[in-house]
């Protein structure tokens, strides 16, 4: 399992994070307090405290890929 942290600042930001997750085949979930949501969700994801960072839990140990793909998001 890998963590990282995003800051989704808009909407925007949200779609596409939601476009990149679900390019992959792994769980993704986001932790934000003591609330977990399936990263795949946009609903979940807009059920969330979007004003500050949220932690992503990867599944998977082999995921570079995927970070890369964020990184303009990672904080």
């Amino acid at each position: 399992m890998r963590n990282f942290m995003v800051h989704l600042k808009s909407i925007n930001d949200v779609k596409e994070f939601v476009r990149i997750v679900n390019d992959f085949p792994y769980d993704v979930d986001l932790v934000s307090g003591r609330y977990v949501v399936d990263a795949k969700s946009i609903m979940g994801i807009f059920s969330l405290d979007l004003t500050k960072p949220i932690t992503v839990e990867i599944q998977n140990d082999d995921s570079a890929d995927l970070q890369e793909k964020l990184k303009h998001l990672i904080v």
